[in-house]
Order: structure tokens, then C-alpha cells, then sequence
């Protein structure tokens, strides 16, 4: 077992005679404790970590930092340290732990996207010749598969564990989504950044965010994690591009886009499921087929493009990668075709993402567009009636049904939802909903399910169950091809 001096682990937090401690390790979940650890006690928005002092203790912790005064009742033999930023002081301390990390590490934050970008930039890095990998809401994923993962920015030890363990397997380029939450809750702290990117901002966690302007702040904080001249790329033609660009002051910009100065988006002509893109960059207009559809498509593989520019990539290079591209899992993903119409799966849970995906796909649909769609339980239920009236406008029949409804009542849910418009029709079961779509489909539709994506159960109450998108439309299909 590794063991560690405390003060190694928590500079100058403890006393001098505690910091020479030997600690075998940190933990934040007190169920997870082992001897010899550092228990570091977060609050949490539903239980504060405080409580579960002596439970840590109980299971052998030798010291604990927290962000309140030592207990009255603790051990006097237990060594205590109270900081000002706890979730800083787990990050930085789990990046002492699992010290190792791939040489060359990205982040992009936004709203919309960052999934795309991520897995986009891994797999730019890895035309151009890198052993390279992806971190983000899809999971882990490296040249050999991927691994699910459940947060879009892991936890702090989780995730210094994972670098660790991908550098050890000769990872050397890493692309990681960087959320407001992660950012926020410091998790991404302690991670040896290159460059960083900035997509888009729309409506989404105010559950979270008091207002938008503290949710912008809390993903332009990845900023703050970049070592000094590293670049930042930054789509253009994003929401809040300005601001994002005026916070990087004293960073390098890679501005891409339509309005982009390094990769300037000139043209972009449909070709069937595909489009050509006309891309000027060093004084060059280089053509390249992007195998994706969607503008937002686009501008997510410049940006991912530009995020190989700012780690040394040859522009042009990168430019040509973006013909290799593959979709990920849930976005825009085709399933099949069924009595000439087609069936897609969407990510889109937020109304700014719903907006595009219907935007996107309406040109292809010679017939209806079809969308199902619901909304999360326990989230910003402002979006809500928005995104039921985004979809009533946008789709020609938009049927709303549940997504993960947790621990609200489904039927609250979509009667907030099917508020904004009586052109919404309502289908309580989302397997239902869907097989009633596929049903439906005459030659030129196109059905988009959207909201899950690669999701691969439905949370019910404080139960998940196992749920797929995908699998649900393609048994549909089957059922009457």
C-alpha cells in the first residue's frame, strides 16, 4: 500500500507534527474509507460530509479536513484540518495520489456539444498519430473501446485515477468535457491542462446556477486552470462568444466558425448525410467532407480541430482529419428506416439543443418531422414549457412523453410541457411513445427521439431501470419490417 506524508497530501493545512504523518491515501466517501486514509469532508447539497466524521473515523481515518471548526467529540490521536476550500483541497491532494497524467491534456466547456468536441478531438489526435483517449459523459473512451461513466466531469479521485491509469497505458493525448458543475465543485483542479475551448451557453442547470450570468462564470472558470500563454479556442459563433473571449484576456484565442479568425467557416453545401465544408485557415481554403450532419456539427469538429492547432497540430492537418469523424453515441444518431421513413436518437434535453436538432434535421425530412421528447424530474422545470413550445413550432408532430422523471410525478412533468401548446399530443410511457412513432413513419418522415441518447436506463423514483433509446426503436422497427 503507498502511503504518503499528510502534509504531501494537504500543504500547509495541518500542524507541523501532523503533516509528518504517513496517510495511505484520501477519501470523501465516508462508506469507502480504508485505514490510514485522509477523510476530506465536503458539503453536499444533500448531506454535508461533517456528519459522517466519526463514521470515517470508525472505519479507520487517521485525519480529516473539512471546511468547519474540529469537532468537540473527535479523537484527539485523529489529526484535523480546517480549510476554506475543501473540494480544492481533495483535487489537488488526488493529483498527488495518482500523480501520473497523459502529456497532453484538453478541455472544452459549453452547454451543447462538449461530448461531440471531446470524442471529436480524440479522434483527431489520433489521426494525426497519438495514442489518444476521451473523458466525458459517454465515459472513457480510448482506441480499444469505452468505458461508461456516469458524470460528464467524474469525481476528483475517480478521475486522477483514470489519467493515471490511461498514462500509464501510453495515453498521450487526452480530450476531456469540463462541465459547470465539475468546474464549480472543483474537480477538474489539479488536472495539467494545454488548452481549454468554449462552445455555446443556453438554458440549462439553473437548478444549479442562480442565474445564467453565475452559470457562464462557472464554466468560463476553466480559464482559471490554464497555465499562463496557454490557448484557448473558442467558437465564434456561439452565445456569449464575447464574453468568453474577454475573459481569456492574456491567453492566445483560436477563434473558429463563420466568424472565426483562425478556422473561418466559408461555406458549408448538404450532400446527403453528409456536408462539404469550406474552411480557409493560414491564408488556405481547404475543402473537406464532414461524414456529420447539422451546422452545430460542424462548428464542434472546428472546434475540435482548433483544440489540435493549439496543441501543435499543422491546421491543415487537422482540417483533413475531420473527413474521418464518427458520430457519437445519441447524437444524431441514425437507427434505421422503417415504410420509407427514417428514425434518429438525440441527446438534446435542453431547449437550445432541441432548437438545433429540429433545425437540423427539418431539411431532410421530405415528409413529417416527427419528435418525442420529455423532460428530467428534479431539474430546472423552466425549461419546460419552453422546449414543449420549441418543439410544437419546430416539429410537424411533437409528442411528449417521460424521460427521467426521478423523484417527481411524470404526469406533473409533461402537463408543465404540453402547457406551452395544444399542438403537443401527450403518450405517458416513453417506450410507447416511441413505438407509436415508429408505427407512424410514411415514406419522408423522419422521427427524431430525443433527450436520452446514449442513456441506458430511465430513473424512476431513486431507482434506475434499464431503458435504451436505441433498443426501443430498433425492436419497433423490427416488429414491422
Amino acid at each position: 500500500m503507498p502511503s504518503f506524508h499528510i502534509g504531501h497530501l494537504f500543504p500547509e493545512a495541518f500542524s507541523p507534527g501532523e503533516a509528518d504523518r504517513a496517510a495511505s491515501g484520501v477519501a470523501f466517501d465516508s462508506r469507502k474509507v480504508v485505514p490510514g486514509q485522509v477523510f476530506v469532508a465536503l458539503a453536499g447539497s444533500k448531506a454535508d460530509g461533517g456528519r459522517f466524521i466519526a463514521d470515517a473515523v470508525a472505519k479507520g481515518a487517521i485525519a480529516v479536513v473539512s471546511g468547519q471548526p474540529r469537532p468537540s467529540d473527535l479523537d484527539p490521536a485523529v489529526a484535523f484540518a480546517q480549510v476554506n476550500d475543501p473540494r480544492l483541497a481533495l483535487s489537488l491532494a488526488a493529483a498527488v495520489v495518482h500523480p501520473r497524467q497523459p502529456g497532453t491534456i484538453v478541455a472544452v466547456t459549453g452547454t451543447s456539444g462538449k461530448s461531440s468536441v471531446a470524442d471529436f478531438a480524440r479522434q483527431i489526435f489520433q489521426a494525426l498519430g497519438h495514442e489518444a483517449a476521451s473523458v466525458g459523459t459517454v465515459g472513457i473512451v480510448t482506441s480499444k473501446g469505452a468505458k461508461y461513466g456516469s458524470l460528464t466531469t467524474p469525481d476528483p479521485l475517480s478521475l486522477h485515477a483514470s489519467l493515471d491509469t490511461l498514462a500509464s497505458e501510453g495515453v498521450t493525448h487526452l480530450a476531456m468535457e469540463a462541465s459547470s458543475h465539475g468546474l464549480d465543485q472543483r474537480r477538474l483542479d489539479g488536472v495539467r491542462l494545454a488548452a481549454g475551448a468554449y462552445l455555446n451557453l443556453g438554458r440549462d442547470h439553473l437548478d444549479y446556477h442562480p442565474t445564467v450570468e453565475d452559470y457562464l462564470a462557472a464554466k468560463l472558470r476553466l480559464w482559471e486552470l490554464l497555465p499562463a500563454g496557454a490557448p484557448i479556442v473558442i467558437n465564434r459563433d456561439g452565445a456569449y462568444a464575447a464574453e468568453a473571449a474577454a475573459a481569456a484576456a492574456g491567453h492566445p484565442i483560436i477563434g473558429v466558425g463563420r466568424q472565426g479568425e483562425t478556422l473561418t467557416l466559408l461555406d458549408v453545401e448538404r450532400d446527403g448525410f453528409s456536408q462539404r465544408l469550406l474552411v480557409r485557415a493560414d491564408g488556405r481554403d481547404i475543402s473537406v467532407t464532414l461524414p456529420l450532419v447539422g451546422d452545430f456539427m460542424a462548428g464542434n469538429a472546428l472546434v475540435a480541430a482548433g483544440l489540435a492547432i493549439a496543441t501543435g497540430a499543422e491546421p491543415a492537418a487537422a482540417i483533413e482529419a475531420l473527413a474521418g469523424l464518427t458520430g457519437v453515441s445519441g447524437r444524431l444518431e441514425r437507427i434505421g428506416s422503417v415504410n420509407g421513413g427514417l428514425a434518429v436518437v438525440d441527446f438534446a434535453h435542453k431547449p437550445d439543443a432541441l432548437e438545433a436538432v429540429l433545425l437540423t434535421l427539418r431539411p431532410y425530412a421530405t415528409g413529417r418531422l416527427i419528435c418525442v421528447f420529455g423532460c428530467g424530474g428534479d431539474r430546472d422545470r423552466g425549461k419546460r414549457p419552453v422546449m414543449g413550445a420549441i418543439a410544437a413550432q419546430l416539429a410537424d408532430v411533437a409528442i411528449v412523453t417521460d424521460d427521467n422523471p426521478r423523484t417527481e410525478d411524470a404526469a406533473a412533468i409533461r402537463a408543465e410541457i404540453l402547457a406551452a401548446s395544444p399542438r403537443l399530443t401527450e403518450i405517458s410511457g416513453r417506450a410507447e411513445a416511441i413505438q407509436f412513432a415508429v408505427r407512424d413513419l410514411k415514406p419522408g418522415d423522419l422521427l427524431v427521439v430525443a433527450g436520452k441518447g446514449h442513456e441506458t436506463g430511465q430513473i424512476i423514483g431513486d431507482r434506475t431501470l434499464p431503458f435504451s433509446d436505441q433498443d426501443v426503436v430498433r425492436t419497433a422497427i423490427a416488429e414491422i419490417a
